[in-house]
């Protein structure tokens, strides 16, 4: 499962915290006056994870539950979070792999297999490739970028990265079903290090 996030420093957005509802009393005899009590809040989602080749997702990362009709025994959640800014005609423009703890999740966490945390750490891999390839892509385009006309050359870049990373997050689930070709899987493992590897340069 991904998810796909861009936005220009220029714009601003209001955030709203989460809702919250009253916690219901049952009782069959009179409670003592006392103030009303306050609403019961939320929990708060958990925060985004960066990705980092020293911090390696967990199981206890995956938050949420599968969905009515969900048949996959895993899903992970992935974005590229990129920005871009013209400050006195100066383009800067940043990329970021984040994974989404709130909307992750294993079907059955206590019995899943070392395997499956594997195959889904390499989705969250794919997606640092797609980053790094993001920001290498920034760098050039710092170079033509027009301050005047930002907002729809910006948008073209980041569109071709995120349809080429959506293919190859798909291409990889196809030929290592989903982790169960364990000769594919490790094909894929060995290639997206290589990748990793060669764009170092851009790592953050």
């Amino acid at each position: 499962m991904l998810s796909f996030l861009t936005s220009l420093l220029m714009a601003a957005s209001l955030l709203q915290g989460p809702a919250t509802k009253p916690r219901p009393t049952t009782s069959t005899t009179p409670l003592p006056a006392q103030a009303p009590a306050k609403p019961a809040a939320k929990p708060a989602p958990a925060a985004p994870i960066g990705w980092s080749a020293s911090r390696p997702l967990t199981m206890a990362d995956y938050l949420a539950r599968p969905g009515v009709g969900d048949r996959l025994a895993s899903s992970t959640s992935s974005n590229i979070n990129a920005n871009a800014a013209c400050r006195d005609f100066v383009f800067t423009g940043t990329a970021q792999a984040t994974f989404d703890p709130n909307t992750s999740w294993f079907r059955d966490p206590k019995n899943a297999s070392a395997a499956l945390l594997r195959h889904e750490q390499l989705h969250f891999d794919i997606t640092e490739v797609y980053a790094r390839i993001m920001r290498q892509k920034l760098v050039a385009f710092s170079a033509k970028a027009n301050c005047l006309k930002l907002q729809p050359a910006f948008n073209n870049l980041t569109k071709g990265v995120y349809a080429e990373w959506d293919r190859e997050e798909n291409r990889y689930d196809q030929e290592s079903n989903h982790g169960l070709n364990a000769p594919r899987q490790a094909f894929w493992e060995k290639q997206t290090q290589q990748k990793l590897e060669a764009l170092k340069a851009f790592a953050q």
